[in-house]
């Protein structure tokens, strides 16, 4: 006997009644009322979001230590001095090049006006010949121009925000120490709180994965980093520059390479900016930013997609919305933590049924 259509649909389960969908309206209100909120808390935001950075750089090396039998808590703690330490060493180093160049900087500026004079005397000659057809133009009463001097407490101002910042970088160092020691139970506790099984083990797996590749990519992103201002420390040195002032430069160029493009133009700005100052002729003037920009290239274009893979791959312009965004909320803490936040977010699409088109949009 063979059953009817109607009998096999009335014998099957009911369909699953489809989620409600949300207007886009209250879509964009509520992303612009989190982007605001999160503008208004960036004093409380930010020094987690530090803190969680911070740990999981150490926490790689808090894995190690932990294979050695080292105890949880000593392991932070070590990771924790050896990291101030060779912060405190390294920004010993850099007070004496960078008090210089502050000082030195508007008489080598001053140095550089002829030469910029040269390159400006088609505008200088434009701005004249405006100012004589302005001065024949002015045929009205004379007014008189009075002049209003405003005195800015600049000194006072950064007196009265000392203590603040203070207490921002004891709040960071702090909360980074407790996130090594007892970020792991938080996330158990966090855990236990959901309902069944399946979301048990679909959120250790999106946290266990989270923190594993986050915790990889920056640290080896900043391994990177710290061989790109390596690199180009040494050919600045190779080519005559003070070793104190190379050393300046690979900082500060490490550093901005955790800003993708930003970075990048910064540091091409200042190289520039640096070869005119120190070199005297045009070709030697250019030689730092050449360098700097095929040290760029190669590390952007072979070395890094080498070692990270396309695991780690996101998308220009998902990274400069990103960049725009986070630097607008959060300055330049906001343009360091954009990239791992992104990671974040595409390891979390990718575990999460469903939601794999929105990891590609960001590939």
């Amino acid at each position: 006997m063979v059953a009817s259509a109607e009998t096999v649909d009335s014998e099957l389960p009911p369909a699953p009644a489809p989620r409600p969908r949300a207007p886009v309206s209250l879509v964009v209100l509520a992303t612009l009322a989190v982007l605001a909120a999160a503008w208004a808390a960036q004093g409380l935001i930010l020094p987690i979001l530090l803190a969680m950075f911070f740990a999981m750089v150490g926490n790689p090396i808090l894995r190690g230590l932990r294979r050695l039998y080292v105890p949880r808590f000593l392991g932070a703690l070590i990771v924790l001095i050896g990291g101030l330490a060779a912060t405190g060493m390294l920004a010993w180093q850099l007070a004496g090049p960078v008090r210089v160049w502050i000082e030195e900087a508007p008489r080598q500026l001053r140095s550089l006006t002829p030469r910029l004079q040269q390159m400006a005397k088609p505008v200088q000659s434009a701005s004249a010949a405006a100012e004589s057809i302005a001065r024949v133009a002015d045929v009205g009463p004379k007014q008189r121009v009075q002049l209003v001097e405003i005195k800015s407490g600049g000194t006072l101002a950064l007196l009265a925000a000392t203590p603040r910042m203070m207490a921002s970088v004891l709040a960071v160092v702090l909360l980074t120490f407790f996130f090594m020691v007892y970020g792991e139970r938080l996330q158990r506790h966090a855990i236990a709180i959901l309902p069944d099984r399946q979301r048990k083990k679909l959120t250790v797996d999106i946290m266990s994965s989270i923190e594993r590749e986050v915790s990889r990519y920056i640290l080896t992103i900043s391994i990177i980093n710290t061989l790109l201002g390596m690199a180009l420390a040494g050919s600045l040195m190779a080519l005559g520059v003070g070793g104190p002032e190379a050393l300046m430069w690979g900082t500060i160029v490490a550093l901005l390479n955790f800003a993708p493009y930003v970075g990048a133009f910064i540091g091409a700005f200042l190289m520039l900016l640096m070869g005119l100052v120190s070199f005297d002729t045009l070709g030697m003037s250019l030689l730092p930013v050449a360098i700097y920009l095929g040290l760029h290239t190669l590390e952007g274009q072979l070395i890094t997609p080498i070692v990270l893979g396309r695991r780690m791959a996101l998308s220009p312009l998902i990274l400069i919305i990103a960049l725009m965004v986070f630097g607008f909320l959060f300055g330049i803490i906001g343009l360091l933590l954009a990239v791992p936040l992104l990671v974040c977010a595409k390891i979390a699409l990718v575990r999460v049924e469903g939601m794999d088109r929105w990891a590609r949009l960001l590939e």
